[in-house]
């Protein structure tokens, strides 16, 4: 599940919405190029500094190519938009989706635009053939991913670090260690977020991809293979090893549950500091700079979530990818500029952004630790989406949904992995559809 800072932007849709207006900037317009008379419009999640960042990338293609371009915020309701629009028979000629079920449900109402010519020819040369594939559906290419998060990464205080005389771990053995010979030092070791299920989601998918394996993780993500099976069962019994003990995370097991994600960012990094370690995705290194307390890359570093049982580097990730609803010249021109490193260098010289596109100079980065942690992405062996995000989203997408809740009520009462496992199947053959 993704972080969402924008929730005011929920009921400003709504609103514009209602009231049939598209909620976006004004139109970008130049006079001369390839696309002069010609409109194309934008819409995704996006709102605020995020929106006005990504609007710097439509006006360099506005002048690039004499397009008049206009951006529309649909909010944390643009699956909504997207479908009141084409309900309308006006969709926007391009949108960026956060959530790749909601672009397959897209593609199987034949709704969105397979990816040809010069949009593909600019996906095949950027990205890798990990990314490559998860713009597809059923083989062909739909969508590219033009924002992207690593979601595998532990943030921690260095002077926790020194204080207990301890470095950053690479295996699950270390981390483990590493937890305990910080809580007898007198440290709370781990906030953990349990507030905020979908940070729970985000627990076991790092520890599932390292057990199961990608195939195996892509099984579960479809129902194709049953939460009873003895890799979720590991897989819940390690969450068990980690949360079961009291002394490892902060509050408890009780106040875990109780603890809010932007808490838990002000209670390692903030002040006054509780705990030692956060585990969460790059998003957490804006979070920590707003602070003002510790700066990222000194106070604060991070390292990739640890191997288990010798598993090969792995990335739990998500993303905005780039969908054509129109077979429009411009729709296609957009994409192929979207799919460049000259678009993703524009909006990650900003900060807040990170580019999976493989040709871009991570020198543009604002501060060498997204240049590590984009590179992470980038260079990544084994990726895979976040699995909550690929599941019906009465099952993994939201506050209430079955994950979320079984894994708050585990992580409450860390005491039986099977029973949880069985707790999750149950939830998933009905959420599922009966699949």
């Amino acid at each position: 599940m993704r972080i969402s800072l924008r929730a005011g932007a929920v009921a400003v849709a709504a609103v514009l919405a209602a009231a049939g207006c598209s909620g976006g900037e004004d139109p970008t317009t130049t006079g001369s190029g390839s696309l002069a008379g010609q409109s194309v419009e934008v819409a995704g999640t996006w709102s605020g500094t995020e929106q006005a960042n990504f609007q710097a990338v439509l006006d360099a293609f506005a002048t690039k190519t004499g397009a008049t371009v206009k951006y529309t915020s649909g909010g944390d309701d643009l699956a909504a938009l997207i479908n009141s629009r084409l309900a309308g028979g006006s969709p926007p000629d391009v949108a960026l989706i956060p959530q790749p079920g909601v672009v397959n449900e897209f593609v199987r109402k034949g709704a969105i635009k397979e990816l040809t010519g010069a949009a593909a020819e600019a996906v095949a040369a950027n990205y890798s053939p990990a990314w490559q594939q998860l713009g597809q559906v059923d083989g062909k290419l739909y969508g590219v991913y033009f924002k992207v998060a690593n979601k595998s990464v532990v943030w921690y205080r260095t002077d926790k670090f020194t204080e207990a005389g301890v470095q950053a771990p690479t295996t699950w053995e270390e981390f483990v260690k590493v937890t305990k010979t910080l809580a007898d030092s007198g440290v709370s070791p781990m906030a953990v977020p349990g507030g905020d299920g979908w940070t729970l989601t985000d627990w076991f998918e790092n520890i599932y991809l390292r057990v199961g394996g990608s195939e195996n993780y892509d099984k579960l993500s479809r129902h194709e293979l049953p939460w009873t099976d003895p890799t979720v069962v590991e897989t819940l019994r390690l969450l068990a090893e980690y949360w079961g003990d009291a002394k490892s995370i902060q509050g408890g097991n009780k106040g875990a549950v109780q603890l809010k994600f932007t808490q838990s960012i002000a209670d390692v990094f903030g002040e006054k500091p509780q705990s030692a370690m956060l585990f969460e995705g790059d998003f957490v290194a804006a979070e920590i700079n707003k602070l003002g307390k510790v700066k990222v890359g000194e106070g604060a570093r991070f390292f990739d979530w640890p191997s288990v049982n010798g598993s090969k580097p792995a990335v739990v990730t998500a993303g905005d990818q780039a969908v054509a609803f129109k077979d429009t010249e411009a729709a296609k021109q957009l994409i192929a500029f979207l799919a460049s490193p000259d678009a993703a260098k524009i909006m990650a010289a900003k900060g807040g952004f990170m580019s999976a596109n493989k040709n871009l100079d991570t020198k543009v980065y604002p501060d060498p630790t997204m240049v590590q942690l984009a590179e992470s992405v980038v260079r990544a062996d084994l990726l895979r989406f976040d699995l909550s995000d690929l599941t019906p989203q009465t099952f993994g997408g939201g506050t209430g949904a079955s994950m979320w809740r079984l894994l708050q009520d585990f992580l409450a009462n860390p005491a039986d992995p099977a029973a949880t496992a069985a707790k999750l199947e149950e939830a998933a053959k009905k959420d599922f559809g009966g699949k």
